[in-house]
């Protein structure tokens, strides 16, 4: 299991009027680990598609928060993938603050295919798998 990271500041409009950062924005920022993690070994949405012929939608997401994150703070967030299925993966995420973890969450992804504009639920390639651990 490799272990990514990256690092965030939140911003004002990441925030609801009690100055605290609105819910959605954790699956925003998940996603976002996500895609930053797939540019780090190369395989970009433009490359799963030209490479694999593949997308990886969400089938399932969840988050526990449990500390308040305020705007300027600086956020790291660690995510993994976890678990492989034959047609879907799990990736973790943690958000830290500092040395507190503020969150958890989780995003579940199938593997699919782009067959004529249709999304085809395919089996996960070994190279892929291979490339994100």
């Amino acid at each position: 299991m490799a272990l990514f990271k990256t690092e965030l500041i939140v911003e004002w409009g990441d925030c609801d009027e009690a100055g605290i950062v609105f819910y959605p924005n954790y699956f925003y920022w998940f996603d976002c680990t996500f895609q930053r993690m797939l540019r780090s070994r190369e395989l970009g949405q433009r490359q799963l598609r030209s490479r694999f012929g593949a997308v990886t939608p969400l089938v399932d997401v969840g988050a526990k928060f449990l500390g308040p994150v305020r705007y300027d703070d600086v956020l790291r967030i660690e995510a993994a993938v976890v678990d492989w299925a034959e047609r879907k993966f799990r990736t973790a995420y943690r958000v830290k603050l500092g040395a507190s973890t503020v969150a958890e969450g989780h995003e579940l992804r199938a593997w699919a295919s782009l067959a004529d504009g249709k999304l085809k639920a395919a089996a996960i390639p070994e190279e892929f798998k291979m490339l994100m651990t």
